[in-house]
């Protein structure tokens, strides 16, 4: 017969993360999966409420998921007994990390809920960017401070996708992004936070990449999307979704929440482009976002 000390060493070695809530949504078990994929700890987080600023779950189109549509409190009710899906959590360092998640209600041996059970997992292309990532360094073509490609993996990229473009017809989009406010936290946090935030705006856009698409820096707090096999109104939502994941992400700082956004330029390829035109179009346009109040896409 199974005992809890062996239950809970099973559960604690599952690759996925789990973790267990009572009635008032409270914190009762968090597994060692959910530490590796939130860079949250057990003891930081049993016996506090998944709404409490943790790992405040949104959907993909940045709705917050912990007050009126907490999928936790459907299956305690009994609306369902089961719910699946994806979600992007908070991560310990303040960036949005993309998860499929299977919710389901606990309930005692009279079949009264007693709480619920969540396992995630991270998103299945997750393994697949860590080979990329690991190849990358090999190459000298990653940026060491965020993990992203770098300018010269972004330019070979272009290059390739221009050429397929020229030959074949498959248009793809671009997407400058620019940390708004960036020298702000430089200079009244220091440079820590600053590389904190440059590490939390790059984890946000891979977040809800698609696996043909591609995030990267730039250069300073500058990041390029290149956005594959789209129209102009699918382009429009994934820029706005690359938005909106960095906005409703945040960092903490010496028990400070830091709101962090960027501003977005964002444009499809034309005949006779090349990385120069592309990029500058891009820039301009993100610029002219900057200009007419931040936080926002401007596309063109």
């Amino acid at each position: 017969m199974p005992t809890e000390a062996m239950f809970k060493n099973i559960v604690d070695n599952i690759y996925e993360g789990v973790y267990f809530v009572d009635l008032e949504r409270r914190i009762t078990y968090w597994n060692r999966g959910a530490e590796r994929i939130t860079g949250y700890s057990a003891a930081e987080v049993v016996g506090s409420s998944c709404a409490d600023n943790l790992l405040v779950h949104m959907d993909d189109a940045g709705k917050c998921l912990c007050t009126a549509a907490c999928p936790l409190v459907d299956v305690m009710q009994l609306s369902c007994r089961h719910s699946s899906g994806q979600v992007y959590l908070h991560h310990k360092e303040g960036h949005r990390v993309a998860v499929s998640v299977s919710i389901s209600v606990i309930s005692d041996d009279n079949g009264v809920p007693i709480g619920a059970v969540e396992m995630f997992s991270e998103k299945p292309a997750f393994d697949q960017d860590r080979q990329l990532i690991a190849d990358l360094k090999r190459e000298a073509l990653i940026d060491l401070l965020t993990g992203l490609p770098n300018r010269r993996y972004l330019q070979l990229n272009l290059t390739g996708s221009l050429a397929e473009y020229e030959r074949h017809g498959v248009g793809f989009g671009l997407v400058f992004a620019d940390v708004d406010h960036f020298k702000q936290f430089n200079d009244s946090y220091g440079h820590e936070v600053g590389d904190r935030v440059l590490r939390l705006v790059g984890n946000s856009m891979v977040s809800c990449m698609r696996a043909y698409d591609m995030v990267g820096r730039w250069g300073g707090e500058e990041f390029l999307a290149i956005i594959r096999f789209t129209d102009e109104a699918q382009f429009r939502l994934v820029a706005e979704k690359l938005r909106l994941m960095v906005a409703g992400s945040f960092l903490t700082w010496e028990g400070r929440q830091l709101a962090v956004t960027i501003t977005l330029g964002a444009t499809m390829v034309r005949p006779g482009d090349t990385i120069d035109t592309l990029v500058n179009r891009a820039d301009q346009l993100m610029y002219a976002g900057k200009q007419a109040g931040r936080n926002r896409v401007h596309i063109g």
